[in-house]
């Protein structure tokens, strides 16, 4: 690091030793930006995303927040975000992330493509996905498809498909010193070495799974020149139908000049002085120009009773039309993206939202299909005030008395953000709300 940065090494170190940084992004799916101050968290805006905020707290159990558990926002370092800006996703395109737990990044491309066109998200170890799919349902998403597959598989098997791919690639890890004392004692120069190779193998399935003409952005949290901006020097010399571009930006400062053949300052690093824990972006071009290989299934309107049924029960619940086509596999009915294409082998945890469960001769809503609606989409809601003791023994999973007018399924909302449902009887609502996210 004293090679690196030459002068500014002292205020690296004085950094390095201080307090790391905090953040969250608002989830524009289901919360307003101009709303974030009501939230109740001393926070103030960050470069790095629109929709970020610093933390200025050191309070654990943010997690608890009732604002949380409603989708309202995700805890997130702040310079993370910067990968999804450099982006720049568009509604309706097909956007893969490739390394994609627990999913911050996903979840803010979500976000960016407000329900329209597909997003892709893999996690490699499937213990991970479980985690990238429960923060993909706390948000709200509906268009998402994840799945826990090799990065060779889905580049074999989507060859072409996407407009935009992310690469938030496994490293090293430095720029997480400051806040993981554990990334420090995991850390070694034969890691970094050992990482860089994994990188390479990563974005040579990446640039398989991208159309021609298509971007895709690499991206790291160390600070390492051997996993930043030699990872991308090699990985211009394989692939010659790549080229660098400028990453967009202004936050953070240009990447460094290490190569004859290529503009290495076009990638874009963030220090701790310069607002974020540490990270680093690279922008690349897929030469060519083509809208990209579409393969989607056929849509059968013959419908099985159960599917008939599952239209008829998002009825009873909700005053809108399906957002996708609903579909049993297993004992399960799903709402899919309407882009979501006809593969197997992928390792899919799930395509769209869980509708709910096939029971005998009845459906169970899950708790995603109601996480992924607004409170005026529902046909009933009980809006809490976030501070209401009524909210708080709801999120214990108790039972709350409400309007004795209410019948059947209801949303539960978080000062207008719903956070679960219900099945009102009697003036009660039973609560539906999963075991795994209750509070203590």
């Amino acid at each position: 690091m004293k090679q690196m940065l030459g002068s500014e090494y002292d205020t690296f170190e004085a950094c390095m030793h201080g307090r790391h940084l905090k953040g969250i992004r608002i989830n524009t799916l289901k919360y307003s930006v101009q709303n974030a101050d009501r939230l109740g968290l001393p926070i103030r805006s960050c470069p790095f995303s629109e929709s970020g905020f610093y933390l200025e707290s050191d309070e654990p159990g943010i997690g608890n927040s009732p604002w949380h558990h409603a989708g309202a926002f995700y805890s997130q370092e702040p310079s993370a975000m910067s990968a999804v800006t450099v982006l720049d996703p568009q509604p309706g395109e097909k956007v893969l992330d490739l390394c994609a737990a627990p999913g911050g990044k996903s979840t803010q491309i979500a976000a960016l493509l407000q329900g329209k066109g597909l997003l892709w998200s893999n996690e490699y170890v499937r213990r991970r996905a479980q985690i990238l799919l429960s923060n993909v349902e706390r948000m709200g998403i509906r268009n998402c498809v994840v799945s826990s597959a090799h990065p060779d598989r889905l580049g074999e098997g989507l060859a072409g498909f996407f407009d935009r791919v992310l690469v938030d690639a496994p490293c090293s890890g430095e720029g997480m010193f400051r806040r993981d004392p554990q990334a420090v004692t995991d850390w070694s120069p034969e890691h970094s070495a050992a990482c860089a190779v994994r990188q390479l193998a990563i974005l040579d399935s990446a640039a398989k799974c991208l159309r021609e003409g298509g971007v895709l952005v690499y991206s790291t949290c160390t600070f390492s020149f051997r996993e930043n901006e030699d990872v991308i020097t090699a990985f211009l010399d394989s692939h010659p139908e790549f080229s660098l571009e400028d990453s967009g930006v202004a936050f953070g400062r240009t990447g460094y000049d290490r190569s004859e053949k290529y503009d290495l300052t076009l990638t874009r690093r963030i220090f701790p002085m310069d607002g974020g824990e540490g990270h680093f972006a690279a922008r690349l071009r897929k030469n060519g120009d083509s809208s990209g290989t579409e393969f989607f299934d056929s849509r059968n309107d013959k419908k099985r009773d159960e599917e008939k049924r599952a239209y008829e029960l998002f009825g009873e619940c909700f005053r809108t039309e399906p957002y996708g086509e609903i579909r049993r596999i297993g004992d399960s009915l799903y709402i899919l993206p309407e882009r979501m294409p006809e593969v197997k082998g992928m390792g899919i945890l799930r395509g769209g939202v869980l509708l709910g469960e096939s029971m005998k001769n009845r459906i169970e809503p899950s708790h995603a299909l109601f996480m992924a609606a607004q409170a005026e989409e529902c046909r009933s809601a009980v809006s809490l005030n976030p501070d209401s003791r009524e909210l708080a023994a709801f999120l214990h999973g108790e039972e709350i008395p409400i309007d004795g007018s209410l019948k059947g399924y209801a949303a539960v909302a978080c000062g207008g953000t719903v956070t679960g449902f219900g099945k009102c009887s009697g003036g009660r609502l039973k609560n539906r709300y999963p075991k795994g996210l209750r509070t203590l």
